[in-house]
């Protein structure tokens, strides 16, 4: 009887959400639909929140490898709550936080992303001496040396013209092309669930 209730709840929700794009008589209920959505996701992060405060409160209690990352993280998700939810997102202070704190951690990371990548590119080169490999490798140092800030300035070319030309055009429609394959997917398998071929709800 669950299975069936869960079957018949996801096919008519899925369906209204649907059709309200089509039908304008049915917009105030998809609307609603969606915001019920919408609090339930942030339900469901903040239950997320509170995992992963059990998971490190209980690495702190044990004393496991990682406890002052642990205390770190306590510290920082502390702050950061306080200064949004009693300041304001849009206090000075909380704009200091992200700018002082966030933002660095942020370049950090793509900093470390770059020089991953191109370690990575190495290694695929030495496996596998291939002409992908070496295109592969060779756009990610002309990105790179068009992107970064050199000491004797911009190289001719390319930085005006080759890295441009392979941000904006190669790049995008790359990127472009990994977002229609994401949509016709989410598609196909959101009609799966309203034709009940897929349960993920429940059942089998």
């Amino acid at each position: 009887m669950i299975r069936i209730l869960s079957v018949l709840i996801a096919v008519l929700a899925g369906s209204l959400v649907l059709l309200g794009y089509f039908l304008p008589a049915l917009q105030p209920v998809q609307n609603m639909l969606l915001r019920w959505c919408i609090i339930l996701v942030g339900v469901a992060s903040f239950l997320g929140v509170f995992g992963l405060i059990s998971v490190h409160a209980d690495r702190i209690r044990r004393r496991e490898k990682g406890t002052p990352y642990s205390f770190l993280l306590f510290i920082s998700l502390a702050a950061v709550f306080f200064f949004t939810l009693v300041l304001g997102p849009n206090h000075p202070v909380a704009h200091a936080v992200f700018n002082a704190v966030i933002l660095p951690t942020e370049g950090t990371l793509m900093a470390l992303l770059a020089v991953t990548l191109i370690y990575a590119a190495i290694r695929l080169l030495r496996r596998r001496a291939d002409l992908m490999s070496i295109v592969f490798l060779c756009t990610v140092v002309l990105v790179l040396i068009g992107s970064a800030t050199l000491p004797f300035g911009e190289l001719p070319l390319i930085g005006t013209v080759l890295q441009p030309w392979l941000t904006q055009v190669l790049a995008l429609g790359g990127a472009r092309g990994i977002l229609i394959g994401v949509a016709l997917g989410t598609l196909t398998t959101g009609l799966r669930v309203l034709m009940t071929i897929d349960r993920p709800y429940g059942g089998s």
